[in-house]
């Protein structure tokens, strides 16, 4: 979650409370409970090169109570930067590394959102090649108004250098009051998909 300085205190409680609203939201849910194995969850706000906060540690998801608890603790916490650039390599790099603390997992997935390009230390392509992180798959969320160049040029910018792996994909969120429904869209897709990924290959046999 982008916490950089471009974020106002009224955008980071749409983002907030956005991504809190989105976990509960019914088809999310349901996204979650159709595979039998659960998965886990970590969520992390970022800004500069130093400034990564974890909001949570991993957290598995057996029950609807267990995406309840994750959801009030989102909504209940408060930001802990709000003067500093936009470190998107760096955010990157960070969440490689925890990988390390995570349950095992069939696959990792890396999602990052925010309203703006990397202007702070290395680039997301910079970090693809200084973590370990050939398997790992990075959707994007753009939080973006399209009224100026600048915002409709980050939709290029997210597809060309940010999001990777097989069937990585960005979701678009128009304007910050948009990102609870563009957090569910995703969160929905990224779970089918996953769920689909698992599902082996029929063979047609050769007449």
């Amino acid at each position: 979650m982008d916490v950089s300085s471009s974020v106002d205190a009224v955008e980071d409680q749409l983002q907030r409370q956005g991504l809190a609203a989105a976990l509960i939201a019914p088809d999310v849910q349901a996204a979650f409970f159709i595979s039998p194995d659960p998965v886990a969850i970590q969520v992390f706000e970022w800004s500069g090169r130093y400034n990564q906060a974890n909001l949570t540690d991993w957290q598995l998801i057996q029950t609807p109570a267990d995406l309840v608890a994750l959801s009030a603790t989102i909504a209940g916490s408060r930001r802990s930067h709000n003067d500093f650039p936009t470190a998107m390599g760096h955010a990157l790099g960070h969440a490689a590394t925890q990988f390390a603390s995570a349950p095992a997992c069939a696959t990792q997935t890396i999602d990052i959102s925010g309203d703006g390009e990397n202007n702070d230390g290395f680039g997301p392509r910079q970090a693809y090649a200084a973590f370990p992180m050939d398997t790992v798959t990075v959707n994007g969320l753009v939080i973006n108004a399209g009224e100026f160049e600048a915002e409709t040029q980050l939709i290029s910018f997210y597809r060309n250098n940010v999001i990777k792996g097989p069937g990585a994909f960005l979701e678009i969120a128009n304007g910050f009051a948009d990102f609870q429904d563009a957090m569910r869209r995703k969160l929905v897709r990224e779970l089918s998909a996953m769920i689909l990924g698992q599902t082996p290959q029929i063979t047609t046999p050769q007449g």
